[in-house]
């Protein structure tokens, strides 16, 4: 960038509300500087100097990594060894160099090492990724001073505290800077906080006056300065400083610092000082490790696992005692009974002197041998299935959306099961059931409305009405037949003459210049002006086209200006002062350029609810002109200025209950003596440093806003998104309670819920708030205590009394919806009054939550999932929905209009609401059954395979004798059986995707949790011991004394274990082919390829060294694979351990089927198409549906039967 660049005069600090204004060091904080918390010292353009280096500030490199080269083995080492299983199996590990192993050590503790291996390879991986990301943040490239007058490209992680910086147009800030000057006269520049705080709104940033004259990069050759400022924090809005520039101070404020990750917007360059670096960043000071979740599913499962150990320590217990007993009567007079074990010169292990110690060292050896009770293989298993269960959410084409490209991201495979149990959604309103894209839609000036646009609301409201549409006599055009169904054709009408984002406003009377015809022409010159004025927009004209876009602090804002350039006021440019429009001359009928001269702007806040602007017209007269909520407007009209207000009014509660936005406008005419007095006051209550600065502010804006004349009211709609209605509709009939928490106010809220179909004619509304005429009695005297004391009997006494309506409606079928407003709730959320409340808003069938507080809505959040002990999902688009998001058991992130933080604080980020049906009732529920149908799977296979070792062992007078070499032991969970439990768990169905959203009663299986109670948890171990039992009992008794090769050669045990094992290796897999309800090819290879691999594991392992294979050597070759018993053995005795599970299932899917099965029925006899069975199957709902478009049209059936009988 050349150095002589002209600098854009654009002065914004005389017309800025929240300029710093020549401030001083009134303020009672600056005083602290140099104390505790306050010692960072900045050497400003000499980062290399002693004085910066004897400090030890942090570079700017940034690590969010979880482990480094050093720790990565330590670290993650610890991270396994905090689950119980793997502790318990490394304690098995070691014990197995001892001699009372039962098994070598080296079989014990390769599969440790396997297992533990592949969790710290994904660990490793996921690490490896957050890597990149970082090397590519730190090699991001900024210019830096030189010292010689230059600024030179460097990468950030070679920045240094004090650092000469600068930064160009729609860049992002490497690190905290200190503003010096900017491409604008007065160092002011604006700034996107988007990565900060979700804010799409762009805030401006000024320097100190005293730096304003640094134009060029050469200005900072000589530069030196000296700052002294808070240390590191987290807290984004606040900076406390010095700099210390040719011997004068000058006081900091947030003002002048520029946030790391925040992009420069609307301004061409800026120069800076690097003031905190790295780590020391706010943003990485805000950075914390979101909250730990853990999935319902999981939590059990840990339950289960210790349920196992207690069963493997009393195995042992039990078996331990016996062997005790046993061997203290194995030597009396002389006579051994188990002569073969050598009592007489035993050392410890059969000594029967010592039997007490020989039966505590079993006990050991028994937790050894039994230990292939516990899945070792499980965590990893379920790691790698939900890590590949998200990338089918993520490659989902369905949940892809096309418009903003962005598919859906699962950003952690955690919580992927509780996807299928969600029992309450807690939703954000605006852009997250709304676009957030606001459309000037209607407006009435002076006394008339103009607009004859149908709003989704209307169009609920006439449904619920009986069809006809609203009427539209108001505004002097009915329309051609006013019945719902011709609304469409309208539409498209509209549609095709508005593609203009921003606008969807159609009337004839005031379209195309016809305004000028209008009465009251005046009036509607003056209200458009004001819409083109009264801003804060920054126009930007492209230099190709010419065509003029907008950057606004919010939707409204530029939906504002754009209807007034559409009906003929365009903004085109701000210049120092001014702001310029082309105008339609009412006279001469021709666009003319008019220039308003700005002298002061009173910002909206969430205090005042309104901004006012002084502009000063071509002709000299001073004009304020106000926009605001009508709550403040209308106590500041003129007694003159309210010939229609009452028309207004009205108009602005049928915009209300259209679902609209509304806002007034006003204006009133200054002489100048009141603008001079009023110039002076304000600029002394800006130029204050003091706690009562924005109070002062507010005092003088009061002095002015007052007297308006009424011009009307605008109304813009925040649309429903694609599909709300149907989605909700469906979720509603999954069983799924749905409470929407938004910052709207009563009446909007509740027209959208009825545009969503969250509320229907018929249901029984509960409102809750504290306006009541004593309570606005007492708020007038302004007794606090006696408002706070009133408000909360108040809220208890609607809580109480609608608690005795609902419980006195008894049985009966109504549905009644809770509305409480943000007064309210503060109260309801007490201590004395939650539990309360609680129990309200769950007897009711919908929640609506107005005016909340993000605090209020993670409060909320929070209430509803520790009390109800039920899942909980929270979805939202915005900054004010972090708290929520984070407090729930799951977050959903819409990637919306109002930033990314909501979905960098969300568990899984989608694009839009509705597709938040095909993440639950599909892959919710598809996650939920593979997930606890594996889990239910592993402990089947691992109680049989465990029960063949404890009646084998038993058999063997619990001698310590395994049944299984000790190879076979170890790679059982590993090889033989894991592969079919994953495929099962990444690609089983139990009905297909359309059957999902077709019959969404199904959904109810997870949130009821069905398939993974303690019944079937504990049915699926018995059914493994029932198999283990079949298993060794019916290999005992076929091969007992019984010749098993031609040559008439008995059975030793290596012939028994290995046939046993290849008995146990048959039954788990052909159990898994007979519990699968979805074969792909995939799991078809793993099941057979899982037994075919058994049998060339044995062949090979049979012709390794003796001294190697040990037992097994060419066990199957010369023993096993001749002998046509082991063949005929193998399929009796699969046949027979599957028949009881195969009965079972066969007499519960005839007669007792559940919700997938009675859908499998439907689907295999073709009559998924009849209404008539698909409704029997619909009736078995557990939870009746209250909310959707579906009970709505049930109720209208039941009301037309009353009135029949």
């Amino acid at each position: 960038m050349a150095q002589g660049r002209r600098r854009r005069k654009l002065r914004f600090s005389k017309i800025y509300s929240f300029n710093c204004g020549k401030a001083s060091f009134q303020e009672d904080d600056h005083s602290q500087i140099g104390g505790p918390g306050f010692s960072r010292v900045v050497y400003c353009n000499e980062p290399n100097s002693f004085e910066s280096s004897i400090r030890d500030y942090p570079d700017n490199y940034v690590r969010t990594t979880k482990y480094t080269l050093a720790t990565f083995i330590p670290k993650s080492l610890f991270e396994q060894f905090r689950r119980v299983a793997n502790f318990f199996f490394l304690v098995t590990g070691v014990l197995s160099f001892t001699p009372l192993a039962p098994y070598t050590a080296v079989s014990a503790i390769v599969p440790l090492v396997f297992v533990i291996g592949v969790s710290m390879l994904k660990e490793a991986i996921e690490d490896w990724r957050r890597k990149q990301q970082d090397i590519e943040v730190n090699n991001r490239k900024t210019r830096v001073h030189d010292g010689n007058g230059e600024f030179k490209e460097s990468q950030w992680r070679h920045l240094k505290v004090g650092h000469l910086v600068k930064v160009e147009k729609d860049e992002f800030f490497p690190a905290d800077i200190l503003l010096l000057s900017s491409s604008y006269e007065d160092a002011v520049c604006y700034v996107e906080t988007m990565n900060l705080d979700g804010e799409t709104n762009l805030k401006m940033k000024q320097a100190l006056e005293v730096t304003t004259s640094f134009l060029e990069d050469s200005s900072f050759k000589d530069f030196k300065s000296t700052l002294r400022c808070e240390d590191p924090n987290a807290n984004l809005y606040t900076f406390i400083g010095s700099m210390d520039y040719e011997e004068q101070l000058f006081p900091l404020s947030p003002q002048q610092l520029l946030l790391r990750d925040s992009k420069l917007r609307n301004t061409d360059y800026i120069y800076g000082v690097v003031v905190f670096t790295g780590h020391d960043t706010k943003v990485m000071q805000n950075s914390t490790d979101p909250p730990s979740k853990r999935s319902r599913v999981e939590k059990k499962m840990d339950k289960i696992i210790y349920f196992l150990f207690f069963i493997l320590f009393m195995m042992a217990f039990v078996g331990s005692v016996v062997f005790g007993v046993t061997t203290n009567d194995d030597l009396k007079s002389g006579i051994m009974k188990r002569w073969y074990l050598r009592p007489d010169d035993a050392q410890v292990y059969y000594d029967p002197r010592r039997a007490p110690l020989a039966a505590f060292l079993h006990f050991l050896t028994g937790l050894m041998l039994y230990s292939y009770l516990i899945p070792i293989s499980l965590y990893v298993s379920i790691e790698i299935v939900k890590v590949l269960q998200s990338r089918f959410i993520n490659q989902d084409i369905h949940m892809y959306c096309e418009e903003a490209d962005k598919p859906a991201h699962a950003r952690t495979s955690n919580l992927n099961e509780e996807l299928g149990q969600v029992d309450t959604i807690l939703s954000d309103k605006t852009g997250t059931l709304t676009c957030n894209s606001m459309e000037f839609i209607k407006c009435s000036i002076a006394g008339t409305a103009y607009g004859r646009g149908i709003t989704e609301v209307e169009r609920a409201m006439a449904k619920r009405k009986g069809s006809p549409l609203p009427n539209r006599t108001a505004n002097g055009l009915p329309l051609s037949n006013g019945v719902l169904n011709n609304h469409d054709e309208n539409e498209e009408g509209f549609a095709e003459g508005t593609s203009i984002k921003g606008f969807n406003f159609k009337d004839e009377r005031i379209m195309d210049g016809n305004w000028v015809n209008e009465p009251n022409s005046h009036y509607i010159q003056m209200f458009f002006q004001l819409l083109a004025v009264c801003h804060t927009v920054i126009p930007e004209v492209d230099e190709e086209t010419g065509k003029i876009s907008y950057e606004a602090e919010s939707p409204d804002e530029a939906a504002f200006v754009i209807a007034a350039r559409e009906l003929g006021f365009e903004f085109y440019t701000r210049t120092q002062t001014t702001v310029s429009l082309h105008e339609l001359d009412p006279h001469s009928g021709q666009k003319i350029d008019r220039e308003y001269k700005i002298l002061s702007i009173l910002e909206f806040n969430s205090t005042r609810k309104r901004m006012s602007v002084i502009v000063e017209t071509e002709e000299g007269k001073k004009v304020l002109f106000c926009k605001g909520a009508d709550s403040v407007m209308f106590s500041r009209l003129a007694k003159h200025g309210d010939d229609f207000e009452e028309k207004t009014r009205d108009h602005v509660n049928e915009y209300a209950d259209a679902g609209l936005r509304t806002l007034l406008l006003g204006y009133r005419e200054l002489d100048e003596k009141e603008y001079i007095q009023f110039d002076e006051n304000f600029n002394a209550a800006r130029n204050a440093v003091s706690a009562e600065r924005e109070t002062l502010i507010e005092q003088v804006a009061e002095t002015i806003e007052r007297d308006l004349i009424l011009l009307g009211a605008t109304a813009v709609e925040d649309k429903l998104q694609r599909g709300v209605p149907e989605c909700i509709d469906k979720l509603a009939q999954a069983g799924i309670k749905i409470w929407v928490l938004t910052g709207d106010k009563m009446e909007t809220a509740i027209n959208i819920g009825f545009a969503c179909s969250l509320l229907r004619q018929g249901m029984k509304q509960i409102i809750i708030n504290v306006d009541t005429p004593e309570i606005k009695t007492l708020e007038k005297l302004g007794d606090k205590d006696a408002i706070t004391k009133a408000s909360r009997e108040c809220v208890l006494k609607q809580i109480t009394s609608a608690k005795t309506q609902i419980r006195e409606s008894g049985a009966s079928s109504e549905a009644y919806a809770l509305i409480i407003d943000g007064k309210s709730l503060a109260y309801a959320l007490e201590d004395d009054m939650e539990n309360l409340f609680l129990e309200l808003a769950i007897a009711c069938a919908s929640v609506i939550c107005c005016r909340s507080s993000p605090k209020q809505k993670a409060l909320v959040t929070r209430l509803v999932k520790n009390s109800t002990n039920r899942t909980t999902l929270a979805i939202g688009d915005g900054a004010n929905d972090v708290g929520m998001l984070q407090e729930a058991d799951i977050g959903i992130g819409i990637s919306g209009a109002e930033g990314m933080q909501a979905v960098m604080s969300s568990d899984i980020a989608i694009a839009q609401f509705w597709f938040l049906e095909r993440l639950l009732l599909v892959h919710g529920h598809w996650c939920y059954r593979r997930i606890t149908s594996m889990i239910c799977y592993f402990f089947y296979k691992n109680v049989a395979f465990g029960v063949t070792v404890f009646l084998f062992e038993a058999y063997a007078s619990f001698s310590g004798q395994p049944a299984y070499d000790d190879w076979f032991l170890s790679l059982y969970n590993v090889f033989f059986t894991s592969l079919p439990a994953i495929a099962l768990g990444v690609f089983d169905q139990d009905v297909s995707a359309r059957f999902c959203l077709k019959f969404s009663l199904l959904y109810q299986e997870g949130v009821q949790n069905v398939l993974f109670s303690w019944l079937r948890i504990l049915s699926w171990m018995v059914n493994g011991m029932i198999s283990g039992i079949i298993i060794f009992f019916f290999c005992k008794e076929a091969m007992y004394n019984q010749a098993f090769s031609s040559d008439g050669r008995p059975v030793d045990f290596q012939i028994f274990g290995a046939t046993m094992y290849t008995c146990v290796v048959w039954v788990v897999n052909c159990q898994m082919a007979l519990f699968i309800c979805y074969f792909t090819l995939i799991q078809h290879a793993v099941i057979w390829g899982s037994v075919a691999f058994w049998y060339i594991f044995l062949l090979i392992y049979g012709a390794m060294n003796p001294s190697f294979s040990t037992i097994a050597y060419q066990v199957f070759v010369e023993s096993l694979a001749s002998a046509p018993k082991f063949w005929l053995l193998t399929m009796f005795v699969v046949v027979s351990a599957l028949v009881p599970y195969f009965t079972y299932s066969a007499i519960q899917m005839r007669f007792i089927p559940m919700y997938h099965q009675m859908i499998q029925w439907i689907r295999l006899e073709g009559q998924t198409e009849d209404p008539e069975y698909c409704h029997m199957v619909r009736q078995r709902s557990i939870r009746p549906q209250t909310v959707g478009y579906t009970a709505r049209a049930a109720a209208r059936r039941k009301d037309r039967r009353r009135s029949r009988s």
